[in-house]
């Protein structure tokens, strides 16, 4: 089951949002061997498509070695799917290389909800598990700001730096 703070989800679902109709993709690191998502970080789709998401290289390598300086690890990944249901494709599943990590995917193909669901992705197998969204269980100020749609105005992504 992946336990993870409303104010992260609702960032996820915004930073999905904001990128339509392109998919988003991200992570949310934790301590170490926690288990324990808490700090989001949105990152940008290298691929800039509807279809597919792609981490950038270096700043895939820039988050990975911040979380190491940081004794954390990839708690969740995240992307959205644009058009089609919260499941992940045969892409999706090629590209799961994080065996210890939730993989959270959101459907924003309808504009006035969103569909929210987690997989374990280990060897090629998907197993779908429940999503349990907790209020500020981690870090009430781990998002400092996030809206809902899309806007032209400028939204900050970023995350407290405790």
């Amino acid at each position: 089951m992946l336990s993870i703070d409303r104010s992260i989800v609702e960032a996820i679902v915004a930073h999905a949002r904001r990128d339509h109709p392109d998919e988003a993709c991200g992570v949310v690191a934790g301590p170490a061997g926690s288990d324990t998502p808490a700090r989001h970080i949105p990152m940008d789709n290298a691929a800039r498509s509807m279809t597919f998401y792609e981490f950038d290289s270096m700043e895939q390598l820039r988050v990975w070695r911040e979380m190491d300086d940081r004794d954390e690890e990839p708690v969740v990944i995240y992307h959205s799917h644009t058009a089609t249901e919260a499941y992940p494709s045969r892409t999706d599943i090629s590209f799961a290389g994080e065996p210890g990590a939730h993989y959270l995917l959101v459907s924003t193909r309808d504009p006035d909800s969103e569909e929210i669901r987690s997989f374990r992705i280990v060897d090629g197998v998907v197993t779908e598990e429940p999503v349990r969204i907790v209020e500020a269980g981690v870090d009430p100020h781990a998002v400092q700001s996030y809206m809902f749609g899309q806007s032209p105005a400028t939204v900050d992504y970023e995350c407290s730096g405790r």
